[in-house]
């Protein structure tokens, strides 16, 4: 039994999904507050619920017995961020080290989590949480596996964060040349899968990059070329990311600042030795612009 901890996000529900594809029985820990679109999909999918939260030691214990691996992608960043309620305190720090603690007395033999790129070490509340969690994993005497995506497509080519490809608008932070290895979410979701099943993965942390390392303005240009519009681009100025940086005083404003300087400074992830050992086919970023450019227009 797998245990999937954030399976109503985005990535949580790709892991659900491509467990359900492997024919794996899967149990995934659902508030019960949770929105019913969000977690009809995962029983449609043949996982079973367990009804709790990161907050409750008692749901995590019950939603974790019987479960030989956890699957851990909770996060209060970057959509469902509730200051005091639902932040980078409550979820990424107390709640997913309860949760370890919870599989530890459980028996728990393994346990994935995802963090982010070990290049990006530019101290923010967030970048404080992720690392406090993977030193409590490590330090558990579980079986681990710690994920370290670089910056995730489906988030920073979307409007959230200024990339709009639909309306051909790009905000650049920075002199955009540095270069990212830019990795769909997809592919994150196949590498937890797929360290379920591969001794090789136990006990290590894993930094994942796409195959492509592009600077923010080739994507733009890559983007350009499949859509066949132009794009108008704005800048974010250094000088003024690092204003926002020192003056913001909200952890989730901290820790967005903290991601946007660590676009400018890049993160480049070689990926040829890793996938060596675990073969997972990524998606490029012309990939994803090709389909983004077959979705059909709103309105």
């Amino acid at each position: 039994m797998i245990l999937v901890v954030g399976s109503t996000g985005h990535l949580g529900r790709e892991i659900c999904h491509q467990l359900a594809t492997h024919g794996l029985l899967t149990r995934t820990l659902v508030r019960a507050s949770a929105d019913a679109a969000r977690v009809e999909p995962l029983a449609r999918l043949g996982a079973s619920l367990a009804i709790g939260d990161l907050a409750d030691r008692t749901s995590l214990a019950a939603a974790c017995h019987g479960v030989d691996t956890v699957i851990c992608t909770a996060s209060a960043m970057p959509f469902a961020y509730q200051a005091g309620v639902n932040d980078i305190q409550s979820v990424d720090h107390d709640g997913v080290r309860r949760l370890i603690d919870a599989a530890q007395a459980a028996g728990v033999r393994h346990f994935v989590y995802t963090s982010f790129s070990g290049n990006l070490e530019i101290p923010s509340p967030l970048r404080d949480a992720k690392r406090a969690v993977e030193h409590h994993l490590r330090e558990s005497g579980m079986s681990y596996t710690i994920l370290r995506p670089s910056y995730f497509m489906e988030v920073w080519f979307s409007p959230a964060v200024g990339f709009d490809a639909a309306s051909h608008h790009a905000t650049i932070y920075g002199a955009g040349d540095r270069r990212i290895s830019w990795i769909s979410l997809h592919d994150v979701a196949r590498f937890a899968v797929e360290c379920t099943r591969r001794p090789v993965a136990h006990n290590t942390t894993l930094e994942l990059g796409g195959p492509d390392a592009l600077t923010p303005l080739e994507v733009v240009s890559i983007f350009e070329t499949t859509l066949r519009q132009r794009f108008a681009i704005g800048h974010v100025l250094d000088s003024a990311l690092h204003l926002r940086y020192a003056g913001a005083t909200d952890p989730m404003e901290k820790s967005f600042a903290a991601l946007m300087l660590g676009v400018v400074r890049g993160d480049w992830i070689p990926m040829a030795g890793l996938l060596r050992q675990i073969p997972v086919r990524l998606t490029t970023v012309q990939e994803y612009a090709e389909a983004m450019a077959e979705q059909p227009v709103a309105g």
